[in-house]
């Protein structure tokens, strides 16, 4: 497609009134130079989306170091409620892409995390601010979780049905990123001569957030062609198999989403001789597996990935519990690692078993997506449901260990569901 034939499928606001990525001829000439170009874009508001998702998550251990007075319970309700509001915010954000446009959507969901950058930014350099009003502007991270959700619907309707599992995949893969590149990032900026400087943690996140604005306006493409059936979520909730497998991806995306935003703080409350500058490694390791789990799971079988992803994570569990005991940082870091590799993996397994369950139970492909949008939001929830447990478990025990004895047993319960349901009979032939 020449510059002059791309102009003209344009009108004002950059849209594309014809998209037919499945032509062979319009996809060579020029159909996935625009798409590849609008996927980088997409991954790179993404990406700052999950940074945003997950600042809360690095900042929180640092709160006391600042003057902040919290009580364990508090510190991981500030890690948690982002995770509850971004999961929330998934599915209308979904449904916002068709709407609006995905180029319009990017901007103002790119755009919309200024709002908890800047409330980070003064909340922070108060210590006498109430917790009401710190618990309020964590609230706010939750933009970024939703970004998730509109860059996927977004990026599904620019490529072609055999390159669509790559192009999602990296750009999910560059979203999770996210949360590991902000961990990495903070402990760098907030240390000053003067002390710990926790707005640097919003500060240093700003420029890139209005460079991802001006991208997303200047270069990225709606496309008239997407459009998206709301009731698809309508008809999902109707299948068993769109509950089962929200309750299965919990397992999964909820525990490296969960684990990410806990973990530094973990760290910091276990073992305080311990530099927080490590403490990326495990959302990294989770994000970069993801991959791989839909790579296994195309050859060997969603079900099967699934289920091993489960045993490594219960072991992974029971080295920290272990680790926990001898107060054995080796152990822990390598416990943890182990264990965010299994839930990266996990999701990637997942999320192939979706459309080839759908398949098998005679569902539609509408169905699937609205499964896909579903699951997603649900397995989100895990990001809030990791932190209460930990509170929970040492308020009333003084101690970490009931919470992990607890997700381990969840596990089981997860595996022996998905064995059950998909391990066996027509979905075992058929390798869902």
């Amino acid at each position: 497609m020449s510059a002059a034939a791309e102009r003209q499928h344009h009108r004002t606001g950059r849209w594309i009134q014809h998209w037919d990525p499945e032509d062979p001829t319009f996809w060579n000439d020029g159909g996935r130079r625009i798409a590849r170009r609008n996927l980088l874009i997409s991954i790179f508001a993404e990406f700052l989306g999950f940074c945003v998702w997950a600042v809360w998550s690095i900042v929180v251990p640092q709160l006391p170091a600042a003057g902040f007075a919290l009580t364990t319970d508090q510190m991981f309700w500030l890690i948690g409620l982002p995770a509850l509001v971004g999961a929330t915010m998934r599915i209308p954000y979904t449904l916002a892409v068709p709407v609006f446009g995905g180029r319009n959507w990017t901007i103002v969901s790119a755009a919309l995390l200024l709002i908890p950058c800047t409330g980070l930014a003064v909340v922070v350099q108060n210590p006498d601010v109430s917790f009401g009003v710190l618990l309020a502007v964590a609230a706010l991270a939750g933009f970024g979780g939703g970004n998730f959700a509109s860059s996927m619907a977004n990026i599904s309707f620019f490529y072609p049905e055999r390159e669509k599992g790559a192009a999602l995949g990296w750009n999910a893969a560059g979203g999770n990123v996210g949360t590991a590149a902000v961990q990495f990032v903070v402990p760098l900026v907030i240390v000053t001569s003067a002390g710990v400087a926790l707005q640097n943690a919003a500060y240093v996140f700003i420029p890139f957030v209005l460079l991802a604005v001006f991208l997303a306006w200047r270069f990225m493409d709606n496309l008239s062609t997407a459009k998206a059936d709301p009731r698809q979520f309508a008809i999902a909730t109707r299948s068993k198999h769109t509950w089962l497998i929200s309750f299965i991806y919990i397992g999964t995306f909820g525990s490296f989403i969960g684990f990410a935003g806990a973990f530094p703080t973990l760290m910091n409350s276990q073992f305080p001789e311990v530099s927080l500058s490590m403490a990326f490694m495990g959302a990294l390791v989770g994000s970069v597996a993801r991959p791989l789990g839909g790579i296994l799971a195309d050859r060997l079988g969603g079900v099967s990935i699934t289920l091993v992803s489960f045993a490594a994570m219960a072991a992974g569990t029971l080295g920290a519990i272990w680790s926990l005991g001898t107060h054995n940082f080796p152990v822990f870091f390598g416990s943890f690692m182990f264990l965010f590799i299994f839930t990266g993996v996990g999701n990637g397994s997942v999320y192939r078993m979706i459309p080839a369950v759908f398949r098998v139970a005679g569902g539609t492909a509408k169905m699937a997506a609205g499964c896909i949008g579903i699951a997603g939001a649900a397995g989100a929830f895990g990001g809030f449901l990791i932190p209460r447990g930990f509170a929970v478990s040492t308020t009333a025990t003084g101690s970490l260990v009931p919470a992990f004895w607890l997700f381990i047993a969840m596990y089981v319960l997860m595996a022996a569901t998905c064995w059950i349901v998909y391990g066996r009979g027509e979905m075992r032939a058929a390798k869902v």
